[in-house]
């Protein structure tokens, strides 16, 4: 495959004045693999570390040896059962065996990552509209909870068969358990038995970020995901080495640190089972990026962060391409790691209904306001939705509205059930006429670079007066004092809700009324200005470090309603009481009071706000 020079914004232009279809872009993510693993047998496709200590100390796998395991693991899927539209759940941290596993899950059947994080309730319901038919997961000597995770669910679906995963440098295997390198090693390695997946075919089902309720599952092709990885590794310098450290149930681990860098046989490095969360890869990060030669990472803001912090004890020039993505960037967060490090971060865009990248910023050519550029053969626009008639209009360049991104890249929907023949797919709304509805606000220049403004659905309605709390944030992220920020709605008996923030503080201590003050001399107007202002050691997040609204959302309600539900005599149980909607909405389920006075006083009380609330 000839690459294209995708260096910087001019390079747009020039590589879509070549029809997509002329690009020779592999159908499936086996046909990928096969091919550099054809090409390039003996480069090393895989450098596993087992863990942030053992840096030095690696596994490593050839793209041969690489197709060999993945085509053999996929015959052992067949064998007992899988078909292409049947589902095959992988749970399990990052260990090497999950690479080929994940690739051939997809090659036999659908792969679905799950979260091990998740609580067992929501991962059954997962699992069950998934079709699920195959439990993939960590074996007891990675993971004994996960492990009994993984049995207690296979046993309450009543599935037949699951299969376990060694840890990425083996000792004494755990008896008693079905690994499926053992079961993949009587299979033929040279074909796939039950062919090869076409580029509609389904792939994967990932699971959104989970922050409103039971997360979607979310269908992906194999043509999006390696026109999405295309681009991405496009971009990638010819010869450079990838570090891969977040989780592979997140698209990120699979389009940009798996997918790419495989599309163009290069390295990737794994960065052990904790990933990021490994306290001693981070202090270690420095020293493992001079001795692999890392140029290229993918991280979340709060990882830049705790690094800019980490003294720079080795060289590492090689890194030119260091990623940030899946939340706000602050410009203190930035700011400190060019100071830190001398290497510009490169923002990008992108949400898992669209595969995974939509937008990415260059090294020397960015526009610090600007999560970057549209990636090739992607449309992005921004559309004004009427609220009454749902009518979209189209807005010209540097105009703010709801993003919307059209493209090979778009997912065909939802997976909200199973019949005869498979999954069942909706698009939920956010479809029409093969553009997606982000959910976010944003606008998009002449050029294709993207600016946002905050989540639609986070949108503050002040006694009908809308604010966006990305202002909000914004504002107060200038403050020297201020580190991050989040901004959500509080509810209010009269305006309905009202803006109020969240703050991490530098050195953990801040003058908050001059913070709020500089808040409210910064936003554009009054009603924006936080009615108050909490400090936090750290803004809650989610397993892959998108900023869990929710949280804020939840606390801001709790703070409201806690202490005058009390005096009302009705608590508020830790944990219970908050049941989360799809929408992001939350719905309060109260104990009933004994007393029928103070079950009517309760009424009453939460009657004057705009909340969904009932009694258990």
């Amino acid at each position: 495959m000839t690459w294209p020079t995708y260096t910087s914004p001019e390079d747009l232009q020039a590589i879509e004045a070549v029809p997509l279809q002329l690009r020779d872009v592999p159908v499936s993510t086996y046909e990928a693999l096969r091919r550099t693993a054809l090409a390039n047998p003996t480069r090393s496709a895989i450098v596993a570390l087992p863990d942030g200590c053992r840096w030095d100390a690696p596994v490593e796998l050839p793209y041969a040896d690489l197709l060999t395991k993945v085509t053999s693991y996929a015959n052992a899927l067949h064998a007992v059962g899988v078909g292409r539209r049947d589902g095959v759940a992988l749970i399990s941290p990052n260990v090497l065996e999950l690479i080929p596993a994940l690739l051939a899950a997809e090659a036999a059947g659908i792969a679905v990552p799950i979260n091990p994080a998740l609580d067992h309730k929501t991962i059954a319901a997962l699992l069950r509209r998934a079709g699920v038919t195959v439990v993939v997961a960590a074996g007891p000597d990675v993971d004994p909870g996960t492990w009994a995770l993984a049995e207690a669910l296979t046993k309450e679906l009543e599935l037949d068969t699951l299969f376990a995963l060694h840890p990425t440098l083996p000792e004494a295997q755990a008896t008693g358990v079905t690994y499926l390198d053992d079961a993949a090693a009587t299979e033929p390695s040279d074909r796939l038995l039950a062919g090869e997946p076409a580029a509609d075919d389904l792939a994967a089902f990932f699971h959104t970020g989970g922050t409103t309720g039971t997360p979607k599952l979310a269908a992906h092709t194999h043509w999006m995901q390696t026109v999405d990885a295309w681009p991405i590794a496009a971009m990638l310098p010819a010869g450079s080495t990838v570090l891969a450290a977040l989780p592979l149930f997140h698209v990120n681990a699979l389009v940009v640190t798996t997918l790419a860098p495989m599309m163009r046989g290069l390295r990737a490095v794994w960065a052990g089972p904790l990933g990021y969360r490994d306290v001693d890869l981070l202090q270690n990060m420095w020293r493992i990026i001079e001795h692999y030669r890392i140029s290229a990472m993918s991280a979340v803001p709060s990882v830049y962060g705790t690094l800019a912090r980490v003294p720079l004890d080795a060289d590492i020039t090689s890194l030119r391409l260091p990623v940030v993505g899946a939340a706000p960037l602050p410009p203190a967060v930035r700011q400190e790691w060019l100071h830190h490090t001398a290497v510009p971060l490169c923002e990008g865009y992108g949400l898992t209904e669209a595969t995974c990248a939509t937008a990415r910023s260059f090294p020397h050519s960015s526009r610090p306001v600007s999560v970057g550029q549209r990636l090739p053969y992607q449309s992005v626009a921004a559309v004004d939705i009427d609220p009454a008639t749902q009518e979209w209009t189209f807005l010209p360049p540097g105009k703010t509205g709801n993003l919307a991104v059209r493209g090979p890249t778009v997912f065909p929907g939802y997976v909200i059930g199973r019949d005869a023949d498979g999954p069942i797919l909706d698009a939920g709304g956010v479809l029409r006429d093969g553009w997606l509805d982000t959910g976010d606000l944003g606008s998009v220049s002449a050029d294709g670079f993207i600016t946002l403004a905050g989540r639609a659905k986070d949108i503050i309605i002040r006694g009908g007066h809308n604010i966006d709390p990305a202002e909000v944030e914004e504002a107060l992220r200038s403050h020297p004092s201020v580190m991050d920020a989040g901004v959500v709605g509080r509810p209010d008996q009269h305006a309905g809700e009202v803006p109020v923030a969240f703050v991490v503080v530098r050195d953990g201590a801040a003058d908050l009324d001059q913070i709020r003050q500089w808040a409210a001399e910064h936003v554009a107007e009054r009603a924006a200005a936080p009615k108050s202002l909490t400090v936090l050691a750290a803004l809650p997040l989610t397993d892959v470090g998108k900023p869990y609204k929710l949280g804020l959302r939840i606390l801001a309600t709790k703070q409201e309603l806690g202490s005058r539900l009390e005096a009302l005599g009705c608590s508020l149980p830790p944990d219970v009481e908050w049941c989360l909607q799809l929408d992001g909405r939350v719905v309060i389920e109260l104990p009933p009071p004994s007393d029928d006075a103070v079950r009517t006083a309760v009424s009453d009380f939460l009657n004057n706000y705009s909340l969904d609330w009932s009694f258990r």
